[in-house]
């Protein structure tokens, strides 16, 4: 009877073990305080900020945090590789920050050392002044030894005062180094930011022009805006840099506040190798009228065009391309994605490595206003989308605003950070930046983390595709205004099902260059050095084969004139 009893005690403990492991299986878990985060956006007077980015900076194997503060200082969290997280801002080089209000922040090798460096925008200084704008951007290098040094009036961005809001890397004219748009919001400001309106807004008349930095060989930056054929102006929160129509080129998708009364959202096709950009936002119809705060990219119906989930005031829109010569068409409604709140960021990714992407979306009210709003997780069933925030804890009712994924344990999922700000006035629940551990995956899974030569160094602007069993899924190295005033990480990720194996894994560099592996085990980070294909090479050998008989033959018809 005794063993009886013991053995039924036994199976009722495993059952209940089990139920709490197969339960928290279903689940995001919040892990910021057992991380050691501790971060809350201070918003100066208004509604704007804050941002992150994932960066690799000391180049261990685990990807670290940069966040924005406001007013307050910003954080550099060092993944310590076991689940935490240490801030090693002081003494880092980067405490000039604490002079400026800061928003978003994005990440790339600039002159191409090796090192991830950082670019932050702000909105004005802090100290007390109410002149808006009034403050530089700030550019800082990684000196390759956990400090940072600040370049900005090195690199030529000293005169660029602004009230700046998203910025993001592309390289534009596929040289290999990082060009940068930021997005501007005001000219000048001299109200309180906290009283913004439609009305305060549209009277002000104080659309500002962005800037289109070209990377001058890794040493300086140049405003090439009119130059490449921009010169729009608006209230902008940012852009993404994206190849939406398949050419192998960096296209910009730049998002517009407040465009049903000012100006709308619009779409740049890159002309490359020409140095232009091509106006294409009416003809695609994405010439989008609303509030974008900002932007999610994938392709996520897996027909090989990057989709855009664009987020807004209550009336998120998924906008679908459909292909060479066609417009895009919303499709939010249909696929269930319209759910009505106040969105900032997004993000599309195989949280549970079923071979599709879900998406993340976080919420927040206008500050000081302050309603509650849970953050939204849409589950992807074959292309359309359930919303199952609160089902799998992840529907925090901070006041959201940048979001961002990365694999913060090296475990092969999509871990996730959101920044929340503090509330001006009384809030009912805590408002504190939080980091979500993924315990929802259950598949197999691929990363692939690429090494640029004559790329990019981290692939930023490139595409990896990989195929199984005759399915192709396709990722986009971000290099930041994707989700709010951020940067996911540089590393693709893939959801692989019940599938051990990738057949092939397609590269496709920006600039034309395409590499291919085959036969790929699962469940490994997979590291690609970039190498030039034959093509590639030809073309190199006919240019200077070519170049020097032009030139003997030059010389030739030169003496005979002599």
């Amino acid at each position: 009877m005794k063993n009886r009893l013991a053995s039924l005690t036994l199976t009722l403990v495993l059952f209940v073990n089990c139920g709490k492991f197969a339960n928290a299986q279903q689940k995001f878990v919040d892990v910021t305080a057992e991380a050691g985060l501790d971060h809350q956006y201070e918003v100066y007077e208004g509604t704007f900020g804050g941002g992150v980015t994932v960066l690799d900076f000391n180049k261990d194997g685990f990807e670290d945090l940069y966040i924005t503060s406001g007013i307050k200082s910003d954080r550099l969290y060092l993944n310590n590789g076991n689940g935490t997280f240490t801030d090693v801002f002081k003494g880092s080089g980067l405490e000039i920050t604490n002079e400026y209000v800061t928003q978003g922040v994005i990440s790339a090798d600039i002159n191409k050392d090796g090192y991830r460096d950082l670019f932050i925008t702000t909105i004005t200084t802090t100290d007390g002044k109410n002149i808006i704008p009034r403050a530089k951007n700030l550019l800082f290098l990684n000196n390759g030894d956990a400090t940072f040094k600040d370049v900005t009036n090195e690199y030529s961005l000293e005169d660029l005062n602004s009230f700046s809001t998203g910025p993001s890397f592309g390289d534009i004219d596929a040289d290999g180094y990082p060009d940068l748009f930021v997005g501007n919001y005001f000219q000048e400001f001299t109200g309180k930011l906290g009283i913004i309106k439609d009305a305060t807004i549209v009277s002000a008349n104080q659309t500002a022009r962005s800037y289109l930095l070209k990377n001058e060989g890794g040493k300086s930056f140049k405003n090439v805006y009119d130059e490449y054929g921009l010169g729009h102006k608006g209230f902008g929160f940012g852009g993404v840099f994206t190849d939406y129509d398949n050419d192998q080129d960096q296209d910009l998708l730049v998002n517009q506040d407040f465009g049903y009364k000012a100006v709308p959202n619009f779409l740049y096709q890159n002309e490359y190798p020409d140095n232009h950009f091509k106006d294409v936002s009416e003809q695609t119809e994405m010439d989008l009228k609303i509030n974008a705060m900002g932007a999610a990219v994938g392709d996520y119906n897996g027909d090989g065009w990057m989709d855009y989930y664009i987020t807004n005031i209550k009336f998120n829109m998924l906008m679908e391309n459909q292909g060479t010569g066609k417009p895009f068409v919303d499709k939010a409604k249909e696929l269930g994605t319209y759910n009505l709140a106040i969105s900032w960021g997004a993000n599309f990714a195989d949280f549970d490595h079923d071979e599709d992407l879900d998406l993340f979306v976080s919420n927040g009210d206008l500050n000081p206003n302050c309603t509650p709003m849970g953050n939204f997780y849409f589950e992807n069933n074959d292309n359309t989308y359930t919303e199952k925030g609160r089902e799998l804890a992840i529907n925090d009712y901070g006041i959201g605003r940048g979001s961002v994924i990365f694999d913060m344990d090296n475990d092969g999922d999509m871990d996730l950070l959101v920044v929340n700000q503090q509330p001006i006035l009384n809030y009912p629940i805590p408002s504190t930046t939080r980091l979500f551990r993924n315990d929802i995956a259950n598949g197999n899974w691929l990363k692939v983390a690429l090494k640029g030569i004559a790329s990019e160094a981290n692939g930023i602007g490139s595409r990896v595709t990989i195929v199984v069993d005759g399915k192709r899924t396709i990722r986009e190295i971000d290099g930041g205004g994707s989700s709010h005033l951020s940067q996911n990480s540089v590393i693709a990720h893939f959801g692989l099902g019940t599938n051990k194996k990738v057949d092939s894994v397609i590269v496709n560099w920006t600039g034309g260059n395409t590499q291919v592996l085959t036969n790929i085990e699962a469940n490994q980070q997979l590291a690609i050095i970039e190498v030039n294909s034959p093509k590639k090479k030809a073309f190199t050998l006919w240019y200077i084969v070519g170049g020097s008989i032009l030139l003997v033959l030059f010389y030739i018809i030169y003496k005979k004139r002599r």
